[in-house]
């Protein structure tokens, strides 16, 4: 996918080790076999071929349907701010990559790690706690806008042009987003959502704090161009108290 993924797994004194470390195996295996299933990028991805009509849906492996009833969902959701259709192409990868972190988070989950932080490329899935995770200041590099906490399942997502420069395009124009914005992010129990969410939220510009408002289980924090910020509502509670938890910045 592009990106660095980097696994903190931690074990407690009831934990089958054995099975933890063939639970982490398969959680990179799955993430290598997204990238290659999803990929638009590689001529011979799924999504590739199914952009070149080589493939119907009905070809393609399930986790294709599942994936695109997500980005429908998204799409529905943000009124087609965030969509995997521009172009005239198909490119799932604003939801892609959370939805596979935190599929193998619940892998590891599941084979009985204590906690999981799975940082894909500055995309965070936490799973039991403590954690912090630092959201990187975009017009300071190296510096933290703001830190997040979490004692169980939370994911932190950030959309902007700080790391990679201005990849993501406004739906309506088909150009970049003129909205005055250095950066977005959003948390919410899922990084399916969170990633879609940051990336519209990102696109939408000033409309996005009163969208992330009326979204259930999700707040949004976000840094603009001038330096100033804002936060919805109820992004407060997921402030670090100061010492508490391990940093993870993201």
């Amino acid at each position: 996918m592009g990106t660095v993924f980097s696994f903190d797994v931690r074990l407690d004194g009831a934990a089958d080790r054995e099975r933890v470390r063939a639970g982490l195996a398969a959680a990179v295996a799955g993430l290598h076999h997204v990238d290659e299933v999803f990929s638009p990028y590689r001529p011979d991805s799924q999504i590739s071929r199914l952009a070149r009509g080589e493939l119907t849906p009905a070809d393609c492996e399930p986790d294709v349907a599942e994936v695109f009833a997500h980005c429908e969902t998204e799409e529905r959701l943000s009124d087609g701010w965030f969509t995997p259709r521009y172009a005239g192409g198909l490119d799932p990868t604003g939801l892609v990559k959370g939805w596979a972190v935190q599929r193998a988070v619940e892998m590891l989950a599941s084979s009985g790690a204590a906690a999981v932080c799975l940082n894909g490329g500055g995309d965070v899935q936490l799973y039991g706690g403590p954690w912090r995770v630092g959201i990187s200041d975009p017009l300071h590099p190296g510096g933290l806008a703001a830190v997040v906490e979490a004692h169980d399942t939370l994911s932190v997502a950030t959309s902007g042009p700080a790391e990679r420069g201005c990849h993501i395009i406004d739906p309506r124009t088909g150009g970049a987003p003129d909205d005055g914005l250095a950066s977005v992010t959003v948390v919410s129990r899922g990084l399916t959502q969170a990633d879609a969410r940051a990336t519209a939220a990102y696109a939408m510009g000033p409309g996005a704090r009163a969208w992330l408002e009326q979204l259930p289980g999700t707040e949004g924090f976000a840094v603009a161009a001038d330096g100033t910020t804002w936060q919805t509502s109820g992004f407060a509670r997921h402030l670090a108290r100061h010492g508490d938890g391990e940093g993870r910045a993201a």
